[in-house]
């Protein structure tokens, strides 16, 4: 979407653009997603995000608006605002009308996209970056002259080696729900060039999934995400809460990687299931049986008529179910007194005591990476040799192959590649970089 949004925006002005993608179609993760959203206020992103670059968060929430109106210009469909995640505000979009009128604009406009290439490396001269080295679908190597060059790849969350390096020892194995391109092509080719890399232990966007259910199918990206965990009460497997679920279900994801076997217990009751599972997550879009969805899926699942039914949890499962039934009870007792809990509970803070309960073994599945290359606000890609400070010639970022953003929060992932993509073409019509002439 970055990538695509950039280029766009600088066919539209008379720019010349060349797409290079190494998918065999352009779009990339953007395609499985279907809203447009952020924090309404700066204000509210610092509360969410306190950790994250405030003049990166600062852009993005003032060039939100802009990214909106944008969309529109192209005819495509941006529906009227609405509540996302209970602090967030944006906009339904049909994300593919949006993407592929992007790419026939670039087109149209006599420009050229590439697909099914990659890119192999940089251009440089001098310390400026001019451009890149692409392999064709025959084999052959184009050399593309570029006054500016934008990475937007996607981030580096298909790589399970980076991922382990940078996300978690366990986020190797981590279930990917995202395309398999974004291998960090971007990642590389910054820092080959000298970019700066960051936020440390910044984290990553993803969801509670059904643990051993592949993902290998997109569909279920969204139909198999356990977004309800906010409402439930996650488990380990020593049988213990290790965090506040109702911070959020992506929160949530990253906490359960932290812990023995990245693995937990997601327990719900019927009024969860009622309210919750079987229900919509995000004002228009249908409601669709979770619980149902993920044990015909061939989750590890079951369907308890009471408490005292998880003393009899299987052996194999690998947890305490006698502890996970007391410590129900004990949160069911605490929330009924109104007396605080061990994590605590921000926000739904009533029990889960109307049978039947609802338990599903979940797993933490990777979207896309916070940490990547450090941008400013006008996503020029800063040097590593003066600490970030300041810009490398002729090189941008945007999209997941943009870090400093968020750390260890999340406010919206369309809306940073649309931004910042934005934010790309503008710097790249502006002229050539400051020191390209020396």
């Amino acid at each position: 979407m970055a990538g695509l949004s950039a280029a766009a925006r600088v066919a539209a002005e008379g720019g010349t653009v060349v797409l290079v993608e190494k998918a065999e179609r352009t779009g990339g993760s953007a395609r499985f997603a279907g809203f447009v959203w952020t924090t309404p206020t700066v204000e509210e992103m610092r509360r969410v995000n306190p950790d994250g670059d405030p003049e990166l968060a600062t852009a993005l929430v003032d060039g939100f608006a802009d990214g909106v109106a944008w969309i529109r210009s192209l005819g495509v469909e941006c529906r009227p605002p609405v509540p996302v995640l209970g602090f967030g505000r944006g906009h339904q979009v049909d994300t593919n009308h949006y993407l592929d009128t992007c790419e026939r604009l670039i087109r149209d406009r006599g420009q050229e996209v590439l697909t099914d290439t990659w890119t192999r490396a940089l251009v440089t001269d001098d310390g400026v970056v001019k451009g890149a080295e692409c392999v064709l679908p025959d084999g052959s190597v184009r050399r593309i002259e570029a006054t500016w060059t934008l990475l937007a790849t996607g981030g580096f969350q298909g790589d399970p080696s980076l991922r382990a390096e940078h996300v978690h020892p366990r986020a190797a194995d981590m279930g990917l729900r995202a395309n398999p391109h974004s291998r960090g092509d971007g990642l590389t080719l910054g820092r080959s060039a000298g970019a700066a890399f960051g936020k440390k232990d910044a984290g990553f966007y993803g969801h509670l999934m059904p643990a051993g259910v592949s993902l290998a199918d997109p569909a279920r990206f969204v139909d198999l995400a356990l977004y309800y965990s906010e409402h439930a009460l996650l488990f380990d497997t020593t049988g213990e809460r290790f965090v506040d679920e109702t911070v959020g279900d992506h929160l949530t994801a990253m906490a359960l990687l932290e812990r023995p076997e990245a693995r937990g217990l997601l327990v719900a009751d019927a009024r969860v299931h009622r309210e919750w599972i079987s229900a919509s997550y995000v004002e228009g879009i249908p409601g669709l049986d979770k619980f149902q969805l993920c044990h015909r899926a061939g989750a590890r699942s079951a369907v308890a008529d009471s408490l005292e039914d998880f003393a009899s949890m299987p052996e194999e499962w690998g947890y305490p179910g006698a502890t996970i039934r007391d410590r129900v009870e004990e949160f069911n007792a605490a929330a009924r007194a109104n007396a605080a809990t061990a994590p605590g509970r921000l926000l739904d803070r009533r029990p889960l005591d109307e049978p039947p309960f609802y338990v599903v073994e979940a797993a933490p599945a990777i979207t896309f990476t916070f940490g990547g290359l450090l941008i400013d606000t006008e996503a020029r890609v800063r040097s590593a040799d003066t600490d970030g400070a300041g810009p490398i010639p002729g090189l941008l970022a945007a999209g997941a192959d943009a870090g400093g953003l968020y750390r260890r929060a999340y406010a919206g992932g369309l809306a940073p590649a649309l931004v910042f993509g934005l934010a790309a073409a503008r710097t790249a019509l502006a002229g050539p970089p400051a020191t390209a002439a020396r």
